[in-house]
């Protein structure tokens, strides 16, 4: 529907009630910002990859590297 703005411009509007009924819910949402900032912060440390970086083009400092290492089970 084409709804007309209080600046003269027109707007668009849709009503995604039907497909929202029709989505399938994802089963493990996201956390909240906050939750995770309470898990985390007991810990010393708190390290991630940037998945648009890529996993080999995180960048340490020198004088920092001697304290990364990686662990996998």
């Amino acid at each position: 529907m084409v709804v007309p703005k209080k600046n003269g411009k027109l707007k668009i509007c849709v009503d995604f009630k039907k497909l929202s009924k029709a989505t399938k819910k994802y089963p493990y949402p996201l956390p909240f910002s906050d939750e995770v900032l309470n898990i985390i912060a007991q810990y010393e440390t708190y390290s991630f990859l940037d998945g648009y970086s890529g996993y080999h083009q995180i960048f340490i400092a020198l004088e920092d590297r001697y304290k990364i290492t990686f662990v996998t089970d």
